[in-house]
């Protein structure tokens, strides 16, 4: 399937609200190269039948995702390969720091970075990637806790969300590029110890986030939902540590009985954690 056949399938749904969190399967997906892992990203189409990953190390892959009901069976995948033009660090090394991504209704491909917290519109597979206007607030992110979740509504507009506020207390801002200039539309509160890791806006139009923290022993993940102007939040999933590895990507999209939410877990490259697929359906 062609990037742009995927990112038309990410349109068009109607839904309702009241919605509550039934677990659906658990897929561990390994293809047995040392290069797979870190994933970071995902995009499925509206029918969740087709796939774009990318891992935190700037590989991706494209293809489809094999059910049996509702259970994954396999995941048939196009070659992994390097975003071929990536930022480079003033030392001149190169920054292949990916987090976030999201795909456009007419085929735009958006790829955060840390490290030079950045926004880049990727040409694939071959062409130069275009570096988005930046925001002063990016100046000032942490290395390691800058865009980390991006997301982009039913008019083409992109949202970006850091890892990290900056202060332990402070609210995470959320940025919606509107043509050329990045504005702050509102804040996320803080809830616990949990940080972002992946967002998607959803065909019912709401902006759901992907959270995640560490205790030391295993991961817990919360997904909250939020209308674009802030307002309506929801805490729709919270799990206990060790229930799922380390997610952090996330895409909702719809089947016959409604919503359903795909997350995949970045394995950090270790062989203790594990990548797998989870999903869940919202039920009213």
């Amino acid at each position: 399937m062609s990037l742009r056949a995927l990112a038309i399938a990410l349109s068009g749904w109607a839904g309702s609200a009241c919605a509550e969190m039934t677990f659906l399967h658990s897929f561990e997906w390994d293809i047995g190269r040392k290069y797979f892992g870190g994933l970071s990203g995902i995009e499925l189409s509206n029918d969740g039948t087709e796939f774009f990953m990318l891992s935190d190390s700037g590989i991706y892959s494209q293809g489809t995702v094999v059910r049996d009901g509702d259970k994954i069976t396999d995941m048939m995948h196009e070659p992994f390969q390097f975003l071929p033009h990536p930022p480079i660090w003033p030392s001149g090394d190169i920054n292949r720091d990916t987090e976030g991504l999201a795909l456009t209704s007419d085929g735009r491909i958006f790829v955060s970075y840390e490290g030079t917290t950045e926004v880049r519109q990727e040409h694939l597979p071959d062409g130069q990637a275009d570096v988005l206007p930046r925001h002063a607030d990016f100046d000032a992110m942490q290395t390691n806790g800058s865009l980390e979740a991006l997301a982009v509504d039913t008019q083409g507009r992109l949202y970006a969300i850091p890892e990290r506020s900056g202060r332990a207390l402070r609210p995470f801002p959320v940025y919606r590029l509107d043509e050329d200039t990045w504005q702050v539309v509102f804040h996320i509160p803080r809830a616990g110890l949990l940080v972002p890791t992946g967002a998607d806006i959803g065909p019912d139009g709401r902006l759901y986030l992907l959270e995640r923290d560490f205790n030391g022993i295993g991961f817990s993940s919360r997904i909250r939902r939020f209308n674009l102007d802030g307002t309506g939040e929801e805490t729709l999933l919270e799990t206990q540590p060790g229930t799922h590895d380390n997610l952090e990507g996330i895409a909702v999209w719809t089947d016959a009985l409604g919503l359903r939410i795909t997350m995949v877990s970045d394995n950090n490259y270790r062989a203790l954690q594990r990548t797998e697929l989870v999903e869940y359906r919202l039920t009213h």
